[in-house]
């Protein structure tokens, strides 16, 4: 396994890490859980990322249980909980979601009972909250941080003008800014790491926890030809993942780097994950599984990752035509 610095702090995470977002509680049991955590921190996967939202909370009660049967050292893994959303879905009240500093530190609490835990490593701004002050945000991430609930604080899909923001006011209070990004990055969604945030990388240093590396599964070539019953494009409450996600122009750029991935002797879902690790602004691809074969084999990125020579990374920006411009 390879481990690299999250953005200027100390903290090392593992290039690939591992995350509960859909599969935990709503495709996969205990049991399975406990095996595919096993074989990730086996692997040398030292990140374990969750949110309050994920399955109304029950994704953290299901990592919580495992965690807690493991004999692992608290202090060998990375675990992280998000707030925004809030865990009660259509139900909730006012101040069961957002930012406010009620919300940040009542969810911050539940998160730690839920994952049985007496802290977490990585505590995230799940959005952006329009309505509630900058200030406020990043005065209450810090307390949670003198109160040893949380070591770092960091963002999920902020726009770098709002990552700036919290940076600004940070500096003006004495305080810790965000530092992590949690965006989505892969070979359809580039726009964000390879343009909007290079400021960020260059002049404030951000590590990032990438969600998503595989495009929902539609760069492992699984949707190829209709999408597959139990898989996640299927499952109710996710059908903006079909109407985002399969598009036909999609599919054949994916039969076309699959051919590729062919080539080089490697699995597609290998190559996608390989090529979004290659970015040196990652710090880390967060991989979602079902199956043992699947997260086995998604691990295997490492390896492919020598592959991508600068002349195999031009092919694929021909093939995949995703490229953003950057601007000078």
């Amino acid at each position: 396994m390879e481990y690299r610095r999250m953005g200027k702090s100390g903290l090392q995470l593992s290039v690939l890490s591992f995350g509960s977002w859909v599969t935990f509680a709503r495709q996969t049991d205990d049991q399975d859980n406990d095996r595919l955590m096993s074989i990730a921190y086996e692997a040398g996967v030292n990140f374990f990322d969750n949110a309050e939202v994920y399955s109304a909370g029950k994704s953290e009660e299901m990592m919580g249980r495992i965690l807690k049967q493991k004999d692992w050292d608290r202090t060998s893994y990375v675990l992280s909980s998000k707030a925004f959303f809030g865990w009660k879905g259509e139900d909730k009240k006012p101040n069961q979601h957002g930012l406010s500093r009620k919300h940040l530190m009542e969810a911050c609490h539940e998160a730690l009972t839920r994952l049985q835990t007496d802290y977490l490593d990585l505590y995230y701004c799940h959005r952006s909250d329009p309505n509630v002050p900058m200030e406020e945000v990043v005065r209450t991430m810090n307390t949670l941080i003198q109160q040893g609930k949380i070591l770092y604080w960091g963002t999920s899909e902020w726009s770098a003008a709002e990552i700036m923001e919290a940076h600004m006011v940070a500096r003006e209070l004495g305080l810790e800014g965000p530092a992590v990004e949690q965006p989505e990055y892969n070979l359809f969604n580039r726009r964000k790491m390879e343009a909007e945030f290079l400021s960020i990388f260059q002049n404030i240093g951000m590590g990032t926890t990438i969600w998503s590396p595989l495009a929902s599964g539609l760069l492992t070539g699984k949707y190829n030809n209709g999408i597959p019953e139990g898989s996640r494009m299927s499952l109710e409450g996710y059908e903006w993942l079909k109407e985002r996600s399969v598009l036909d122009d999609k599919i054949a750029k994916v039969i076309e780097l699959a051919k590729m991935a062919d080539e080089l002797g490697v699995s597609l879902p290998t190559l996608s994950i390989a090529w979004c690790i290659s970015n040196p602004n990652v710090t880390t691809a967060i991989l979602g599984a079902t199956k043992e074969s699947q997260l086995n084999e998604n691990l295997k990125a490492l390896e492919v990752l020598p592959l991508l020579t600068p002349e195999v990374l031009a092919k694929i920006d021909e093939i995949m035509g995703t490229k953003p411009e950057i601007l000078r």
